[in-house]
């Protein structure tokens, strides 16, 4: 059997076991010998990264050309109107390309964790939560498309990938910081082992 960590990755942490250059890494939160992110949270990013220790694995979730769902929670600075919406539903051009969410919607404000250190506010401009979700993954994307709609990210939480999530909906959340293991069935077809 493949193991898979869900881990709720707080705001702040490199995704990655070594060289934070004094940040915060995976490694001060997770002690499970051979695993790897199965993709990427950049660090000023919260919420669910995954980690396994089987190479198919990791390449089914992170390998752009499965088309893995990411949902993301996006509070942006102003509200955003039906127009921007609909612009990354329809698509948005960035530097590297076009880019389209599959869902964006606004959404009441979640019930999540306080931030630290807490998003800037101005004091007349509101904020609105956002919920979207894409197929890629490029660098710092979802920041991109609503800064391109003319609505910048002020906090972005990824609360699920795929099947996965950080079960925020449910009794038993994963909280930040936090982690719970799963096991999957050892796939087929190459390597087993990530490095």
């Amino acid at each position: 059997m493949a193991k898979l960590i869900l881990f709720n990755k707080p705001h702040g942490v490199v995704s990655q076991f070594s060289g934070g250059d004094k940040r915060a890494t995976l490694a001060d939160y997770i002690a499970i010998p051979e695993v790897y992110p199965a993709g990427r949270l950049d660090q000023d990013s919260e919420g669910l990264l995954l980690l396994t220790d089987d190479g198919i694995w990791q390449d089914r979730i992170a390998n752009p050309k499965h088309k893995k769902p990411k949902t993301y929670w996006v509070q942006v600075e102003n509200i955003p109107h039906a127009k921007a919406l609909r612009a990354l539903l329809e698509g948005v051009t960035l530097k590297d390309g076009p880019a389209r969410a599959l869902n964006a919607r606004l959404i009441e404000t979640p019930e999540v964790w306080e931030r630290i250190p807490p998003i800037r506010q101005r004091k007349h401009i509101p904020t609105q939560w956002l919920e979207m979700t894409i197929d890629e993954g490029r660098n710092r994307q979802v920041r991109r498309m609503t800064a391109a709609v003319g609505f910048p990210t002020l906090r972005l939480i990824r609360v699920r990938v795929g099947e996965w999530s950080l079960g925020l909906d449910s009794v038993d959340p994963i909280g930040p910081g936090q982690w719970r293991e799963l096991t999957l069935p050892t796939a087929t077809g190459g390597r087993n082992k990530s490095r």
